[in-house]
C-alpha cells in the first residue's frame, strides 16, 4: 500500500478548536466568534488575552507584569525571552502539565505570559538601570506599561500602536508556533517548556519576523518614488516581496486592514508610500500569479504600525512572541484536556534495503 506524503501538512486537519477561527473565503478573524475588528483599538490586549485564553474578558492577563531579570542580554530580546522561559519553571516550582488541571495550566500560563512581556521589555533595556516598579504601574494597560519598563515613558499614540498591533497577533489558529506549542504540550511538558517552544520558532522570517523586512522595502520605494518599477525588479530577480500572500486566506487578510485603519488614524507618515507599494504589489502579483491570491498580510501593515510605537523593526519577533501568549497559552490549554500526544507518519522515501558493503 503505497502513501503519499501532504508536504507542509496544508489543510491536514489535526485538531478541533474553539479559539480562533479564520475565516479564509471572508476576510475575517474571530477570536471566540468575536470579529478582531471589534477589538482592535476599543479592547486592550490584557483583556484580549483574557478573553482567548479563560474564555472571559474580565479574566485578563495579571498585571503589572513580574519583575523576571533576564539569564541573558544578547541584545536579541527574542533569544532572552526563549532563555529565561525555561527557568521560570524551576524558580517557582511549575509541576509538569501531566500532572496539573486546566485550571492550573491557566494559571501558570498567565504568570508565564506577564511574565514574558517583562523580560522582553528587560532585554530591550538592556544594560540600563531598570525602571522603579512604581513608574511601571502609572501605566494604565500592558502596552503603556510595557513601554514604561522599556523606555521609562510612553504616550498615548505609541500605547495604542503597540497594544493593537498585539491585539491583531493574538492568535490566529495552528501556526507553526502554535503547533510546536501543542506538540511540547502534547508531551506533558511544564507551561514554560512549551512557550519556550514555541519562541524558537520565531528565530526565522517566514513567521512573525517579516516586518523587520518591509520598512527597508517602502525605504527603497520612497527613494525610487516609482513603487510599480520597485516591484517589477525585485519579481524579475525573483525575489520575495515580504507581507504579501497568506497560506489561509484567500482574500485581504482581515489583520492588515485594521492595522492599515490604525496606520492612518495615528497618522503615520508611511501610509502614503506604503497604500503606493501595496497597490503595485497585489496588481503585479495577480498578473504573475493570477489563480493564486495573494493579498496584503498582517507583517505589512504591521511593519507601519509598530514603527509608529518606535519598535526597532530588527525586534519584531519578539513584539509578536508578546501578542502570541494568548494563543499559545489558550492551545496548550486546549491539547492538555485532549490528553493525545501528537505523533504524526512520515513516508519513507530514501533508498531501498543494501548491505554495508554496498556503501
Amino acid at each position: 500500500m503505497s502513501s503519499t506524503a501532504n508536504l507542509g501538512l496544508e489543510g491536514v486537519v489535526a485538531f478541533e478548536t474553539e479559539i480562533a477561527e479564520p475565516d479564509k473565503e471572508g476576510s475575517s478573524l474571530r477570536y471566540r466568534g468575536v470579529d478582531i475588528e471589534e477589538l482592535a483599538g476599543t479592547v486592550p490586549f490584557e483583556r484580549v488575552w483574557g478573553l482567548v485564553v479563560n474564555e472571559s474578558l474580565d479574566r485578563a492577563l495579571p498585571l503589572p507584569a513580574p519583575e523576571v531579570e533576564p539569564v541573558s542580554l544578547t541584545g536579541d530580546p527574542r533569544v532572552d525571552l526563549q532563555a529565561t522561559l525555561p527557568t521560570l519553571a524551576s524558580r517557582w516550582g511549575l509541576k509538569q502539565l501531566v500532572d496539573v488541571d486546566a485550571d492550573q495550566a491557566r494559571q501558570d500560563l498567565a504568570q508565564l505570559s506577564s511574565a514574558t512581556l517583562s523580560i522582553v521589555a528587560q532585554a530591550l533595556r538592556g544594560h540600563e538601570p531598570p525602571v522603579p516598579a512604581s513608574d511601571v504601574e502609572q501605566g494604565k494597560t500592558a502596552a503603556e506599561q510595557f513601554l514604561i519598563r522599556w523606555r521609562g515613558e510612553t504616550s498615548e499614540r505609541e500605547a495604542k500602536a503597540l497594544d493593537v498591533y498585539w491585539v491583531s497577533a493574538t492568535e490566529h489558529g495552528m501556526n507553526a508556533s502554535t503547533f510546536t506549542a501543542r506538540i511540547a504540550a502534547s508531551t506533558g511538558a511544564d507551561c514554560a517548556a512549551c512557550l519556550a517552544a514555541a519562541v524558537g520558532t520565531l528565530s526565522g522570517p517566514l513567521h512573525g519576523g517579516a516586518p523587520a523586512r518591509v520598512l527597508p522595502m517602502l525605504d527603497a520605494v520612497a527613494e525610487s518614488g516609482d513603487p510599480e518599477r520597485y516591484v517589477h525588479h525585485l519579481l524579475e530577480r525573483g525575489e520575495r516581496i515580504m507581507g504579501f500572500g497568506h497560506r489561509v486566506y484567500r482574500a485581504e487578510d482581515p489583520r492588515a486592514r485594521v492595522l492599515r485603519r490604525t496606520a492612518r488614524e495615528l497618522e503615520s507618515p508611511r501610509v502614503e508610500v506604503a497604500e503606493a507599494l501595496e497597490t503595485a504589489a497585489i496588481a503585479a502579483l495577480r498578473e504573475k500569479h493570477p489563480d493564486r491570491p495573494l493579498e496584503t498580510n498582517v507583517e505589512f501593515w504591521g511593519a507601519v504600525v509598530l514603527e509608529i510605537a518606535r519598535v526597532p523593526a530588527a525586534i519584531t519577533p519578539a513584539l509578536f512572541a508578546c501578542a502570541r501568549t494568548g494563543g499559545w497559552s489558550a492551545h496548550i490549554v486546549e491539547q492538555l484536556t485532549t490528553g493525545r500526544l501528537i505523533r504524526p507518519s512520515a513516508v519513507y522515501v530514501g533508498p531501498s534495503e543494501r548491505r554495508l558493503s554496498e556503501l
